[in-house]
């Protein structure tokens, strides 16, 4: 690698140029002897220069023409931004004669070519509830490398959230071991995420002693990391989240198994007395979800939270439907507090339906307990408290329903999102529908179409929403959030467009912001009918399928069901060209 380009951007924003200018993530900037070090993204109409190195195996002929097609058109636009592009064999940079370039390195500095429609997507997949984040990216040996390594693992290091217990002992997981929650604080901000985390729930001995032995990091804190590397919208990378990167983020694990209501402690601990045995449903653990969260909020007033201006509680899955159960309860805490806060909610993929199968009612497993029994068993176990106004609407002991989004909705107050998947997989998977795992019944197919109509006429009042109709779970988290859209809006686009709203509505502004779009729902039909969705895999393969696809690998007869291969691919095809 014996070539590079070298780009000045002086005076300004840069980052807006990152958005006409193709640029790779710090992570592949050079380091060149002599040279001034790269900084990314330089402060807001700083007077330095940036200096930005491409290596020569990104760079094409085509790449450099339209560069300098688009540079020439930003010039007219914004002059002074750009001051000059050197072509390559201009800037040379010596590698280390007795070391050799890494062909893994260059690999990815090439696949970094690959960018979503607002920024470059460069971070790997890493989910909130991965282990802890290794140091560090492979790079190529010699004094170079070395440097660059120490570059990328101090900006790791600033990245990462770090563990912080609750002050209050008395608070816990499932187990007993102490509650806690990850912060990156963005010095200056007054923007805060607080997320929660998902993982379904318990509702009796049998289920929590399953979840215990299975999935323990869903109970107790025992193994926590000191550190975790946040991905999506917890990412303080401004490449993967252009439009959060630069806030107060917390994340809370989820180790209560009540979706983020309990209260404990739990009213059925065991009971002994003379000649009496052990009761046979005797439980040991203490559900204090709803708790964490209020503890959470009191120790972040010395973290700064006191001054915030904005406060997002997000969740997704059962932390989802967590956000909608405390939101208000958190507003109502942060008022006390005298933070003088917007208080805001973000639920992804916590939007359930009730089932529509009958069950065995004494829910002898998970499998066969629909989840509204195991909400009416929970809530009695967790001590679970639910919303006051949703509360009093419905008559002592149902007050289960208001664990489903829908029906909770409406009498919630503060400003929420709804993301959510028009084809859920947790949704289909409580009606036993494994996609790739298994055969599919002509039943089953049938439900999966009227799945997405029951979910997409459940949504149609809510203010705020992004709703694919896709197959997939979960959204927000994922590192490759940005290239999902809905009618050519990517998520991240209709929060900033949400967030706008906002900020008109304090101006009192009566002009609807145009071309800025944050209630949509796909129109198409289909499951997968829209081409961003994230792609299915076989289980076996691991290869990638179409819809109709897997759909005659589960066993289900098309032709029975009136399903053309062709006919209906190119009627697909025809939907999605149409923009879903």
């Amino acid at each position: 690698m014996d070539s590079a380009i070298l780009c000045y951007y002086h005076r300004g924003d840069v980052r807006s140029v990152s958005n006409t200018l193709p640029l790779p993530s710090v992570a592949n900037l050079l380091s060149c002897p002599g040279a001034p070090s790269p900084t990314w993204p330089p402060q807001e109409h700083s007077e330095s220069i940036a200096a930005l190195f491409y290596p020569r195996s990104f760079l094409t002929r085509d790449l450099l023409q339209n560069w300098i097609l688009k540079g020439a058109g930003l010039t007219m636009k914004i002059p002074g931004h750009v001051v000059f592009l050197l072509l390559i064999g201009g800037i040379c940079c010596q590698n280390n004669r007795n070391a050799k370039p890494s062909g893994k390195s260059s690999k990815k500095n090439q696949g970094n070519q690959n960018q979503g429609s607002e920024a470059a997507q460069s971070a790997p997949e890493d989910e909130p509830h991965s282990g802890p984040v290794e140091s560090g990216r492979e790079g190529n040996s010699g004094g170079r490398a070395a440097a660059q390594q120490s570059a990328s693992q101090n900006n790791k290091a600033s990245d990462d959230m770090k563990l912080h217990v609750l002050k209050n002992t008395q608070v816990t997981c499932n187990d007993g071991t102490a509650a806690g929650f990850y912060l990156k604080d963005f010095k200056g901000s007054k923007r805060w995420l607080i997320f929660l985390e998902g993982g379904w729930c318990c509702y009796n001995k049998d289920s929590c002693d399953t979840r215990y032995k299975n999935i323990p990091r869903l109970m107790t804190s025992s193994d926590w990391p000191q550190t975790r590397k946040g991905s999506g919208i917890l990412s303080a990378q401004a490449e993967e989240n252009p439009h959060w990167y630069n806030s107060n983020i917390v994340f809370i694990p989820y180790c209560s198994s009540d979706v983020w209501s309990g209260t404990g402690p739990t009213a059925t601990k065991e009971k002994r007395g003379p000649g009496k045995e052990k009761e046979k449903d005797a439980i040991e653990y203490t559900f204090m979800g709803s708790l964490i969260i209020r503890e959470v909020i009191k120790d972040l007033v010395p973290k700064g939270i006191k001054q915030a201006k904005v406060v997002m509680l997000a969740g997704t899955s059962a932390g989802g439907t967590g956000v909608l159960l405390n939101i208000e309860r958190v507003s109502s805490q942060l008022e006390q507090l005298g933070v003088e806060a917007q208080v805001r909610g973000l639920v992804d993929s916590g939007w359930f339906l009730e089932s529509k199968q009958q069950r065995v009612p004494d829910c002898p497993d998970s499998v066969s307990c629909s989840p509204v029994d195991a909400i009416k068993r929970g809530l009695k176990l967790w001590n679970g408290v639910v919303p006051d106004k949703c509360r009093q609407q419905y008559k002592k002991g149902e007050e289960w329903q208001c664990f489903f989004s829908h029906k909770l909705y409406s009498s919630l107050t503060s400003p929420l999102f709804v993301v959510q998947w028009l084809f859920d997989e947790e949704q289909l998977r409580v009606e036993n529908i494994y996609l790739g795992g298994q055969t599919l019944s002509e039943q089953q197919w049938t439900y999966m179409q009227n799945l997405g109509k029951d979910i997409k006429n459940s949504l149609k009042d809510v203010t705020a929403v992004f709703a694919p109709s896709c197959l997939s779970h979960t959204l927000i988290t994922k590192s490759n959030w940005m290239t999902f859209q809905v009618k050519g809006t990517s998520l991240p686009r209709a929060l900033q467009c949400w967030d706008k709203s906002f900020q008109e509505a304090n101006r009192n502004s009566k002009t609807p912001l145009k071309g800025c779009p944050f209630h949509l729902i796909d129109t198409c039909h289909w499951p997968q009918c829209n081409p961003t969705c994230p792609a299915l895999v076989d289980q076996a393969t691991q290869q990638e399928l179409t819809l109709l696809q897997m759909l005659v690998g589960m066993g289900l007869d098309l032709q029975k069901l009136g399903l053309d291969l062709r006919r209906d691919s190119s009627s697909i095809t025809s939907m999605i060209s149409n923009g879903g």
